[in-house]
């Protein structure tokens, strides 16, 4: 038996610009999920077709069991925690003798099957690897660590990236003059918040900034407006929607001594929150005794 946890993921900046080629900056939170997984002759089908994708692409046969402290289509890329998490269960229990890059790669593979072609790499790299990730030129690479203090805002309205994408994307093929600066926009505002990541106030008028280049793009939502508004009122540096928007959460920058009270009032405004921070641990072994062991980097 073999139980490994993943982190989930927020997006910090670009959202929506990185699949017109622009840069954008993801960050691991705290949240994660846990899958144990156990050698087993006949297991009990699991309907997860990113379950069922793990063991189809490793050829094995085993029993799992998840916990999740990641809401399910909220843009925290819980779906890609699933299947890191699931993989790495399946490598250590199997002995199969994967390295995180080999978890990431046959983690998109499984998620890209399992949404018909329109899943990010970027959201099990982020799982995979943990920390805070540019996305630049189609490659990913972990910048330095930041402790950034963050309230997540859970709408708990669903969304469906794939329809906000496709959505975004026949708005620039008709508008392109309209569309391309704004995404231009997006990112000046991604590449300028990665030298000020030691101004905090700076990065939270970015942070405004981005959400509102993201509302002007179609992708708001009145919730999200209304826990946005919420948390800047109760003390954030900024806020913004993360993920594809449409509902779905938003993040709030906040002095650490406002979290509870950004916290309180995203409660308040009707939204589900999140205290967190950064993740720097990526895919991790759980063991019985709450010790941790931390899949090795194979280059």
């Amino acid at each position: 038996m073999a139980t490994w946890s993943a982190p989930g993921k927020v997006f910090l900046f670009g959202e929506h610009a990185v699949v017109f080629g622009k840069p954008g900056i993801a960050m691991a939170i705290k949240p994660r999920v846990y899958v144990t997984v156990r050698r087993s002759r006949n297991p009990a089908r699991v309907n997860s077709p990113y379950i069922e994708g793990c063991f189809e692409e490793t050829g094995v046969t085993g029993s799992v069991y998840i916990h999740s402290q990641l809401p399910s289509s909220s843009g925290l890329g819980s779906s890609a925690a699933v299947t890191v998490a699931t993989l790495s269960a399946i490598n250590d229990e199997f002995g199969l003798g994967l390295g995180r890059s080999d978890i990431a790669s046959i983690a998109y593979k499984i998620e890209k099957k399992a949404q018909r072609g329109r899943a990010s790499p970027t959201d099990t790299f982020v799982s995979t690897y943990g920390g805070l990730v540019l996305i630049k030129d189609g490659k990913r690479r972990r910048l330095p660590p930041e402790n950034f203090n963050l309230v997540i805002g859970n709408t708990l309205v669903s969304h469906k990236t794939s329809e906000l994408v496709a959505m975004v994307g026949e708005f620039r093929m008709s508008n392109p003059l309209v569309v391309d600066p704004i995404l231009d926009a997006i990112e000046a505002v991604t590449l300028r918040s990665m030298h000020n990541f030691h101004d905090l106030k700076l990065l939270g008028r970015y942070m405004d900034v981005n959400h509102a280049l993201l509302e002007a793009l179609g992708v708001g939502h009145p919730a999200l407006s209304k826990l946005v508004s919420a948390s800047r009122a109760a003390g954030a540096y900024g806020a913004k929607m993360t993920g594809a928007g449409g509902g779905g959460c938003m993040i709030a920058l906040c002095p650490k001594r406002s979290k509870s009270k950004v916290a309180g009032a995203i409660e308040a405004a009707d939204g589900k929150a999140i205290i967190t921070t950064i993740d720097t641990d990526g895919a991790r072994k759980e063991d019985e005794y709450g010790r941790t062991d931390y899949l090795k980097t194979r280059r």
